[in-house]
């Protein structure tokens, strides 16, 4: 459960960021709103999977596919666009979480 707790943490996240570039510096309530709403789900989910997972590995998991998950979105939504060493560097992000979750007994698989 407390995997589907930080995907959700995950997701509500990203959406919370999203929010913040459409709240104009919290100058529109209802992007606003959902800043508040998304990040206080996030972070609450977030604490309750420390309980049983370990929190480097949390926050490697949170911060990798935020990363990857924000660029997507910022790229939908706001017509953003990397260029090749912005998405080698979050290659190399992401490649390193696939290494921790893969080879690390730390996981708690």
């Amino acid at each position: 459960m407390n995997w589907l707790f930080l995907a959700i943490a995950i997701v509500a996240e990203v959406i919370a960021t999203s929010a913040l570039k459409a709240s104009e510096g919290f100058a529109r309530p209802w992007p606003s709103a959902v800043v508040v709403v998304g990040y206080g789900l996030a972070f609450y989910l977030l604490s309750q999977t420390l309980r049983t997972i370990p929190m480097g590995v949390v926050y490697a998991i949170w911060s990798g596919a935020g990363i990857v998950l924000i660029t997507l979105a910022g790229y939908v939504l706001y017509r953003q666009r990397l260029d090749t060493p912005a998405l080698v560097g979050i290659g190399l992000i992401v490649a390193g979480v696939v290494v921790m979750q893969v080879f690390s007994k730390t996981t708690g698989h």
